[in-house]
């Protein structure tokens, strides 16, 4: 799940799944051009998504197209949702961790929100 949560970590990354949750398949060429960036970079972040599962290729001829695949987000959602067991048992603090615990909840409110959205569009 750590591998998820380092490929989703990078803008240039997220901006690929961002336009391939569409539920369209995008070919190489038309990511570099929508992003604005160069093809070896494209292709560098594409195996990155690939390898972790998070986008399928498919081969036609010497052509790619990729496709986001929403499976690849169901552990991360599962654990940024939290077991119904656990969120409603009693916290006790060791510690003071209001400050961080704000941010992380933060962080995770915005990962949980970014993955609905993306779920929400490519089942549409």
């Amino acid at each position: 799940m750590s591998d998820v949560f380092d490929v989703l970590a990078d803008p240039t990354r997220r901006d690929i799944v961002d336009l391939l949750r569409s539920g369209s398949e995008k070919s190489v060429g038309q990511l570099v051009e929508a992003l604005g960036i160069t093809q070896p970079t494209v292709s560098k972040h594409l195996k990155v998504l690939r390898d972790a599962g998070v986008v399928v290729a498919r081969e036609e001829g010497q052509h790619r197209y990729y496709r986001f695949d929403e499976s690849s987000l169901v552990e991360v959602r599962s654990w940024v949702g939290g077991s119904p067991s656990l969120s409603t048992a009693p916290h006790e603090p060791f510690v003071d961790l209001r400050a961080p615990g704000v941010a992380v909840g933060s962080l995770a409110k915005d990962l949980m929100t970014w993955i609905d959205d993306v779920v929400a569009k490519v089942r549409l």
